[in-house]
């Protein structure tokens, strides 16, 4: 569904002053907000107009170049379909659990055990990791390996805890009901509370001899190599979620490995979303008669042409320069703002032709 003018959603003219914007948004988020009754994709696209036109910036890229000027994540909740994950940066979390691109999803550390198919699940602890990319790794993917110290299961005992050619047998402890109940007197009479069997771990077996190598914990430390794809696009503060790749438990399901994603900052490029920012500067002499400029991309230099009377402040698009969206191949554009540099110090010849200039 192609998205409405923002000038439209918040109900005011192109010509509105930034007070006046910032009146029509609180209007109109008052009228709409869901806690009130109102329409939450209205909210969110309230959200989405104001978070363009209060920056000026973003107003004025707006005004030139449209929705594409701003990128499909230049707005918070609205604009970006990862809001919602968390505070600041590009919170999401990508499962990637057969090491390809899967779906984003909300999820929690822990571990311990969880209910599956009406019955207790024993499972390892999740594991969290960083790396460390460059803008153009981020901008293009890339492919890293890490290297990790984690639980896996013992290979002597294949986790069952037991040495091999001995068998496991019912817990003494809880009988192999893996929970032991505790009484305690009260002024309200006897109350009965059921835990976890601490000698079996709740799984109501223990083994007849405990492994020689891993003594009854049916892990063992182990490095491990993991090579993982970084989808292209990706930014700051990202999450990748390798499913079962986390902490392996005796006689239980392995946690998930977390890797938290840390961008470098670019020293000529900024990003916003999809879109790449960088400045590039031209003599007043050039900007004044027109020209022609390399530009630095991620994609190397482009030719860009510099209309006549182009004033300081000005933006041009290059459109597929920009950074690829996660979900497609389409890329967003790379804009770029030109400074007009105005000469401090002047020879006698220059002095005396820009004088003959303003006379003329």
């Amino acid at each position: 569904m192609a998205k409405r003018d923002y000038y439209e959603v918040l109900g005011v003219g192109k010509s509105a002053s930034a007070d006046e914007i910032k009146k029509a948004f609180r209007r109109k988020a008052v009228e709409h907000h869901p806690d009130k009754g109102g329409d939450e994709t209205k909210f969110k696209e309230i959200n989405e107009a104001y978070e363009v036109l209060k920056d000026p910036s973003k107003r004025q890229r707006y005004d030139q170049f449209g929705h594409a000027g701003v990128g499909s994540s230049a707005a918070s909740d609205g604009g970006n379909p990862f809001a919602g994950f968390g505070g600041g940066g590009q919170e999401m979390h990508f499962d990637f659990g057969d090491l390809g691109l899967g779906d984003i999803f909300g999820s929690f550390f822990g571990g311990g055990q969880q209910q599956r198919g009406g019955r207790r699940t024993r499972r390892g602890n999740d594991m969290q990791t960083t790396i460390d990319l460059t803008f153009e790794q981020a901008v293009f993917g890339t492919e890293e390996e890490l290297h990790l110290n984690i639980d896996d299961v013992c290979e002597h005992c294949k986790g069952t805890t037991a040495e091999p050619g001995h068998e496991l047998k019912t817990c003494p402890t809880c009988g192999g009901s893996g929970q032991v109940v505790t009484a305690t007197r009260t002024i309200f009479g006897n109350i009965q509370q059921a835990s976890v069997c601490h000698e079996c771990e709740g799984t109501g077996k223990v083994p007849e001899k405990v492994c020689s190598v891993c003594h009854g914990k049916g892990v063992k430390s182990k490095r491990q190599d993991i090579k993982l794809k970084i989808p292209a696009g990706i930014d700051d503060g990202a999450t990748i979620r390798l499913r079962e790749r986390g902490e392996a438990i005796a006689r239980g399901e392995k946690g998930d490995l977390y890797v938290n994603i840390r961008v470098k900052p670019h020293k000529k490029f900024t990003r916003e979303g999809d879109i790449i920012l960088s400045e590039e500067h031209v003599s007043m002499v050039d900007a004044a008669l027109g020209t022609e400029i390399d530009v630095e991309t991620v994609d190397g230099l482009v030719t860009m042409k510099i209309p006549a009377g182009t004033q300081s402040g000005t933006d041009f698009k290059l459109s597929s320069h920009g950074v690829p969206h996660i979900r497609n191949d389409r890329r967003g554009p790379h804009i770029v703002t030109i400074v007009v540099d105005i000469p401090t110090k002047l020879s006698r010849r220059e002095k005396q032709l820009l004088e003959e200039l303003r006379d003329a």
